[in-house]
């Protein structure tokens, strides 16, 4: 089997700014463990450099006059009609080099997309991807280019049938708009409920429309959501989905803003957790596109995807991180010395309430969107 990563040190030269919690070091230190645990020197492992994306990319799904508007923003001064597109203080910012950041995380999901499409490899994962919330001509949520929508559109212009699974805390609602309406595409987003996160969308009742009714698919967990309950779903639901569907491809969201200790979600899942689901992951995918994704404690993202890369290239790692992570990491203030660390069991844990709407979310699903998706 082979596999593609795709990087650049070029991520370090943007900034949201001092306080949005969107850090772009984590990537470096997402690449920097990687690297110590020496899963970049696989014989099967292509180290791909990114590129950035051509702007004739964007417009496959972005309108002229947003890039335009992107284009401008470049150069992190304020634009008077940059907040009509969901710019400015707050959670979408300019900043100097904003759509050159853009293109370069838009070009490696392509050059990800390219490489499995190709048939190079099975897998591809680009840590800096998964930017899902962009909309047509609206910044949202940390994001300014929709690339998974654009990897996916690239795929059904070579004729491919992709199943899309998203296991961000927040619901991927600019990727399940982009592909409401059709059956070429099946969205599924486990993530926590609307009622209680941004972007308050993504309930279970939200299953397409015309030809993709039935090919949106919604698991809004309540706050507080344990491991048990979140795999119990996964497995309840993702599996036949996929089974159903026989995608050729997989894309995925990896967000793990999930983990119990994120400062910006109400999820309680834990590593151990995460690491379960995309074990099924791998096991449902015949070609595998994995994108980074949300995740606010830097720590636990180096770990997560660290962890993720390993299953990817079917590599059991020492449980102890190694020496020269530890010794730089320690700099930034890190103190876990562990890839998963214990498993914490929450005080006062609400998984009975929890299982109850789950289960109930669960039977819907299975009435309304099961009897709908088809090979």
């Amino acid at each position: 089997m082979k596999t593609a990563f795709i990087f650049t040190d070029a991520y370090l030269d943007y900034d949201y700014g001092p306080t949005h919690p969107l850090r772009i070091i984590r990537l470096k230190m997402t690449y920097d463990l990687i690297k110590a645990y020496g899963l970049l020197d696989l014989p099967s492992v292509h180290f791909i450099s990114t590129l950035k994306a051509k702007e004739e990319d964007l417009i496959t799904f972005h309108s002229e006059e947003y890039l335009n508007i992107l284009r401008r923003a470049n150069e992190g001064f304020p634009l008077g009609e940059a907040s009509i597109y969901g710019l400015g203080p707050g959670d979408n910012p300019l900043f100097p080099g904003l759509f050159n950041l853009s293109l370069l995380v838009t070009g490696a999901t392509l050059q990800a997309v390219d490489f499995v499409a190709e048939e190079k490899g099975e897998i591809a994962f680009n840590i800096a991807g998964g930017l899902h919330h962009a909309m047509r001509a609206m910044a949202s949520g940390f994001c300014y280019i929709n690339d998974p929508v654009i990897g996916i559109k690239r795929l059904l212009s070579q004729g491919k049938r992709v199943a899309y699974i998203d296991i961000d805390a927040h619901h991927g609602d600019g990727v399940q708009k982009a592909f409401y309406d059709t059956d070429q595409v099946l969205t599924v987003s486990l993530h926590e409920t609307g009622y209680t996160l941004f972007p308050r969308t993504g309930f279970e009742y939200e299953i397409g429309e015309g030809q993709g009714e039935g090919y949106s698919v919604n698991l809004p967990f309540p706050p507080f959501t344990e491991d048990d309950v979140y795999v119990w779903s996964f497995e309840e639901v993702v599996p036949e989905l996929i089974h159903k569907f026989h995608p050729d491809i997989v894309v995925t969201q990896l967000g793990v803003d999930t983990f119990y200790d994120d400062p910006l979600t109400n999820l309680h899942l834990s590593i151990w957790g995460f690491e379960k689901v995309l074990r099924q992951i791998k096991n449902l995918a015949p070609r595998w596109v994995a994108l980074g994704g949300g995740g606010y404690h830097v720590f636990n993202v180096a770990r997560a995807w660290t962890l993720a890369w390993a299953v990817m290239n079917g590599k059991e790692l020492n449980e102890k991180l190694p020496e020269s992570f530890l010794i730089e990491a320690a700099k930034m203030g890190m103190e876990e010395k562990m890839l998963r660390g214990p498993i914490i069991t929450p005080q006062n844990s609400q998984s009975k309430e929890v299982r109850r709407e789950m289960e109930r979310v669960v039977k819907y699903i299975k009435e309304t969107a099961f009897p709908k998706v088809k090979h």
